[in-house]
C-alpha cells in the first residue's frame, strides 16, 4: 500500500512540476510579445506602414519579425558575424524564403531620430537598381531596429584595391566597377522616386559580388 501512495505522490510531483513549467513558459511567451509590441510602437512601426501602404504588398514583405530573423541567424549566433564596427555588428543569415542577407544590427537609435530612420526605410524599400544594394526590410521587434539588406558575398572594394598578387584587379575590373559606382550616385541622386544624397562614397562602401559587380551600399 505504500509503495502505491509513493508512486501515486511522485506521479503528483512530476504533474504538477510539467504544470509550473507549462505556465512559467506561457507567462514568459507573454512578456515576450508585449515588449515586441512596445519596441515596435516605440519605434514607429504604424508610421512605416502607414509609409509604405500606398505600395500593394510592401509593407508585409519589408516588416521582418524578430522570430525570422533569429532562425535565420540561429539566434545571433557569433560565428555567423561577417563584419563589424563603432555603428554596430553584422550578420549573415538566410530568411525562410532562402534569400542569403546581411542583417545589420546597430548599437543605437536615438529616439529622436526613429521617425527620420522610418522614412529613410520607406525610400529604401522603392529603391531598384543593379548596382544598389537591396534593402529587404527591416525588424523593429527589438530596442533598436535591424536592418535586412541582401548579403554581399565579395567584400569590399578597398580590400580588393589593397592586395597584391593575382586576387588584385584588372585595371578592366577597375574602369568598369568605376562606370557601376558612378550609375549607381547618379541613380540615387537623379532618378529614384526620393533623390537621396550619398555623402560617404568611398572604397570601403562599394560591395562586390560573386561576379565582381559593384553594389553602392
Amino acid at each position: 500500500m505504500s509503495s502505491v501512495i509513493g508512486v501515486a505522490a511522485g506521479a503528483g510531483l512530476v504533474l504538477l512540476f510539467l504544470a509550473v513549467f507549462f505556465i512559467m513558459k506561457k507567462l514568459k511567451h507573454g512578456r515576450s510579445q508585449m515588449l515586441k509590441r512596445k519596441f515596435f510602437e516605440q519605434n514607429r512601426g504604424q508610421l512605416l506602414q502607414q509609409l509604405v501602404s500606398q505600395s500593394a504588398g510592401i509593407a508585409e514583405r519589408m516588416i521582418i519579425n524578430l522570430e525570422e530573423l533569429e532562425k535565420a541567424t540561429h539566434r545571433f549566433d557569433k560565428d555567423l558575424v561577417v563584419g563589424g564596427g563603432g555603428h554596430g555588428i553584422v550578420y549573415k543569415g538566410i530568411l525562410s524564403n532562402q534569400h542569403i542577407v546581411a542583417i545589420k544590427k546597430p548599437k543605437k537609435v536615438l529616439k529622436k531620430e526613429i521617425d527620420e530612420f522610418i522614412n529613410e526605410v520607406a525610400i529604401l524599400s522603392q529603391i531598384n537598381h543593379r548596382n544598389v544594394v537591396k534593402l529587404y526590410g527591416c525588424c523593429l521587434e527589438t530596442e533598436v531596429p535591424m536592418l535586412v539588406y541582401e548579403f554581399i558575398s565579395n567584400g569590399t572594394l578597398y580590400e580588393h584595391l589593397h592586395v597584391e598578387g593575382p586576387k588584385s584587379l584588372s585595371w578592366d575590373d577597375r574602369l568598369r566597377i568605376a562606370i557601376e559606382a558612378a550609375k549607381s550616385l547618379a541613380y540615387l541622386h537623379l532618378a529614384a522616386s526620393a533623390p537621396i544624397i550619398h555623402r560617404d562614397v568611398k572604397s570601403a562602401n562599394i560591395l562586390l559580388d560573386d561576379t565582381l559587380t559593384a553594389k553602392g551600399g
